[in-house]
């Protein structure tokens, strides 16, 4: 028999908050709740107690898990003496902002690169070419091209130098002379 989790009410606030924001950022909500419930969680939890716990519908839950397991941050565990799937999330916060970070470039930033550089080569092109718009979009490319690049360089480093390179702040703009505003 399942547990009946209750949260404490710092877990519900944080629990509820990320699924506000989760859909903000294209997320389903329930989706969001349960990475959310699973980051906080002292223990792997089945999908009837993440059911239970969220009050949402145990068919809600499978879909969610699925599709958390698909972005890499969710991962299925087994517990000594229960036949049931556990499920984790990624605790490591570092790491957890790559792995999201290198699916959402999978999904949007790729695609979108593949079809600038073919809309780029189409309004170059021919008698009835369209230099505004071969422009506007050039430009576009160069920018997903340039951030992409340094995405690259970017992943490849451990989560200790991400954390070193985003605490240097204002001392990285004046390293490189620019004034902050």
């Amino acid at each position: 028999m399942t547990e009946n989790r209750k949260l404490t009410a710092v877990q519900e606030r944080f629990v509820l908050h990320w699924g506000e924001m989760g859909s903000r950022w294209g997320i389903n909500r329930t989706v969001a709740q349960i990475h959310a419930l699973l980051f906080v969680s002292d223990r792997p939890l089945d999908a009837e107690e993440i059911a239970q716990t969220l009050g949402v519908a145990r068919s809600n839950v499978s879909t969610s898990l699925r599709e958390l397991q698909g972005w890499g941050i969710v991962r299925r565990v087994h517990v000594m003496g229960d036949r049931r799937d556990h499920f984790e999330s990624m605790k490591d916060v570092w790491e957890m902002f790559r792995t999201i970070a290198e699916e959402r470039k999978k999904r949007e930033v790729d695609p979108t690169l593949a079809m600038l550089r073919d809309c780029v080569a189409e309004a170059g092109k021919g008698k009835h070419a369209d230099e505004h718009t071969h422009a506007r979009l050039g430009e576009l490319l160069r920018f997903f091209e340039t951030t992409s690049g340094w995405y690259q360089q970017v992943r490849s480093l451990p989560p200790s130098a991400l954390a070193r390179i985003a605490s240097l702040g204002d001392k990285a703009l004046k390293l490189l002379g620019i004034a902050n505003p």
